[in-house]
């Protein structure tokens, strides 16, 4: 029986969401918490050698989506559920909002078959709270270009960027209890100061 919380953080690339994932886990941990810290893909040695696979070959939009749920099943199944299932609460950097952004978004493939992939793999498991880090894809771009060097979905043009921005915030408008949206425009402070408000209506 799950007895912990899942929380992920989501957004287009640039956003800012991984520079508060590590407040979330420290805001969590203070207050008693075991604190498990993941991503997407990734977070098992499989899903691991499936995100160098999806960030660095070419491949079409039909497999690298199949390949997102492959990680995603070993997440599940090896990680997320038995974290939950001992009480910790687990933070993800990405869940399977990103597959419906990035993927039915960008990539435009049709909502059904992510759904059923979905469907398959969650059996209706869902996250607890979703923080979504909304920013317009000109400063995400601009964001990206000071970090690092881009990886295969960091190359994409603004446009790919527009359309997944879109697609998540169709998401939240679906689920506006579990997703929430914050402004990634706002100051570090302001955004922890909002990010807390969610933790503490959580806990």
């Amino acid at each position: 029986m799950i007895s912990g919380k899942f929380i992920t953080l989501e957004g287009v690339d640039g956003a800012g969401k991984s520079t508060h994932l590590g407040f979330v886990a420290e805001w969590l941990r203070q207050r008693g918490r075991e604190v498990v810290v993941t991503r997407e893909p990734g977070g098992t040695p499989l899903g691991e050698t499936l995100r160098e696979l999806l960030l660095h070959r070419d491949m079409d939009a039909d497999t690298e989506l199949l390949l997102m749920f492959a990680a995603r099943q070993a997440h599940l199944a090896e990680l997320i559920l038995p974290a939950l299932t001992r009480g910790a609460w687990v933070v993800s950097d990405r869940f399977t909002d990103a597959s419906y952004a990035y993927q039915c978004g960008g990539r435009g493939i049709e909502v059904a078959r992510i759904a059923a992939l979905e469907a398959w793999v969650q059996r209706g498991f869902t996250p607890d709270l979703t923080l979504l880090f909304d920013v317009p894809p000109e400063v995400a771009e601009a964001r990206r270009s000071a970090a690092r060097a881009a990886d295969r979905f960091e190359r994409e043009a603004d446009s790919f960027f527009g359309r997944v921005r879109n697609a998540y915030l169709d998401r939240a408008r679906a689920e506006p209890d579990r997703i929430r949206v914050l402004d990634a425009r706002h100051s570090i402070a302001e955004l922890q100061g909002e990010i807390s408000q969610l933790l503490q209506a959580l806990t």
